[in-house]
């Protein structure tokens, strides 16, 4: 299909401009990315954001397929925008990302959304502005879920901020974890050059951007499929000398890779923030195993460990899963001692969801009742937040650097921004200091969040 649409050579002309679109994000950092380039090639034909999905000409959904519980949002909210299309006929509704690639995916959403115009998996979005003008003109929904053709350099691109930016250093994922779809629908490991990288980094701190992130499923392969002998310590090591650059964080971070050259890149960066995204996803040997995690229980700790004496003060978060295809309880309670051990900053708790063409959702017969794993994730949940808690509460009379962000979403009387370890923290400033950095006092501490007093004037980038 993707083929067809080349040959045509439709004409990428500009909208005149009074047109305008809506992007919708379900999932992670690497979607909010892929985002922003479809928000930069809409803007490169013409397009304007719209403020709502009643302004809008164009409404592209950008999806999920990590668990059930977006793609159940994707089902509801394409449901709704039916009627919005009835109303004007003019709408486009595209829809993409992830939870498309998979098969038969988009064929059964094309039979239930026929108001639907695109379908386009992960792999099609260099394809995304031929894909639309020809989804304007097709009287039933196109569907391009191809895995040729995904160069992505060069691509347009509308950042969400003008101060931090997401920047992907590699595309896909070798690892095939039992429960995980991603390598299905995101494809194998693909570096981006190293040269590249550093050039979009550093053009980036000549704007003004003080924090980049960088982005990939398991950033610590970075390189090894490239002949250029250099792997992800290399990368931060460069991109640490990048003038105007303030902050360097990354995700996410495999632990079977990570190795103590990219522990000692992290203790000398002045620039590379004291925080790092471990997923340990259990702490029971038996279930490590059926996941295809490649490490144990013992190896984790001992990486948390090596990472506390190399980098004093670092916070440490992971993913938990709970009711993996024969968990016993023994398992669970094994986890919960890991996280007792390892004393997360934060953890993302989430129950297993059975992923259609992977191995563990060939155990059927193993599956934990819906009851034991609600009651398993509210204990697991329980305990993280007393640690987290505790963890905080240290933090208070501490002096510590912000990246402000904003206002609060909760309180807009207050500004919020985070530390160097990723500490969400809200203080009161009678300037706005969005993208400045700032000095703070924590005078409180909570389990998801920390408050402060401002104590100095925004800093001058470093």
């Amino acid at each position: 299909m993707a083929r067809e649409i080349q040959e045509m050579e439709l004409p990428l002309q500009p909208e005149s401009g009074d047109k305008s679109y809506l992007t919708i994000t379900f999932g992670c950092q690497a979607n909010e990315f892929d985002t922003e380039v479809l928000a930069g090639m809409l803007e490169s034909l013409g397009y304007r954001p719209a403020a709502s999905p009643e302004e809008a000409d164009i409404i592209v959904v950008n999806t999920c397929a990590v668990r059930r519980k977006p793609e159940e949002k994707v089902a509801a909210l394409l449901g709704r925008l039916k009627s919005l299309k009835e109303k004007k006929e003019s709408l486009i509704i595209a829809v993409g990302g992830c939870m498309i690639q998979q098969p038969d995916v988009a064929a059964e959403l094309a039979r239930r959304f026929r108001h639907v115009n695109l379908f386009f998996g992960t792999h099609a979005l260099p394809r995304f502005p031929q894909l639309l003008q020809q989804a304007q003109v097709n009287r039933r929904p196109l569907i391009d879920i191809e895995e040729n053709g995904d160069c992505r350099e060069g691509l347009p691109m509308r950042r969400s901020s003008s101060f931090r930016a997401w920047v992907p250093v590699i595309y896909g994922c070798n690892n095939f974890c039992s429960y995980c779809i991603v390598p299905y629908v995101r494809g194998r490991e693909r570096s981006r050059p190293f040269d590249e990288i550093v050039r979009e980094v550093r053009s980036l701190a000549e704007k003004g951007y003080l924090e980049v992130t960088l982005l990939g499923q398991n950033v610590n392969s970075y390189g090894h499929d490239l002949d250029e002998g250099r792997d992800f310590a290399d990368l931060l090591e460069a991109l640490d000398r990048i003038d105007g650059l303030s902050r360097i964080r990354f995700l996410t971070s495999h632990p079977k890779d990570l190795s103590p050259r990219l522990i000692k890149a992290m203790r000398s960066g002045s620039k590379i923030c004291e925080h790092l995204h471990l997923p340990a996803q259990a702490g029971s040997n038996r279930i490590l195993q059926l996941m295809n995690r490649r490490y144990t229980r013992e190896r984790y700790l001992e990486l948390v460990e090596r990472l506390r004496e190399a980098i004093p003060g670092i916070a440490l978060t992971t993913d938990l899963m709970v009711g993996f295809p024969g968990e016993t309880e023994e398992d669970f309670q094994q986890t919960l001692a890991l996280v007792e051990e390892a004393r997360f900053d934060q953890a993302f708790t989430f129950i297993y969801s059975p992923r259609r063409g992977t191995r563990a959702a060939e155990m059927k017969k193993e599956e934990i009742p819906a009851d034991e794993k609600r009651e398993r994730l509210r204990r697991l949940a329980r305990l993280q937040n007393e640690i987290s808690l505790q963890i905080n509460r240290t933090l208070v009379g501490k002096r510590v650097e912000l990246l402000v962000e904003g206002k609060s979403k909760n309180n807009p009387a207050m500004q919020s921004g985070r530390t160097r370890t990723n500490k969400l923290v809200h203080f009161a400033a009678e300037e706005d200091l969005t993208g400045k950095l700032v000095e703070v006092e924590i005078t409180a501490a909570y389990t998801w969040y920390l408050a402060g007093k401002l104590l100095e004037p925004a800093k001058a980038p470093a």
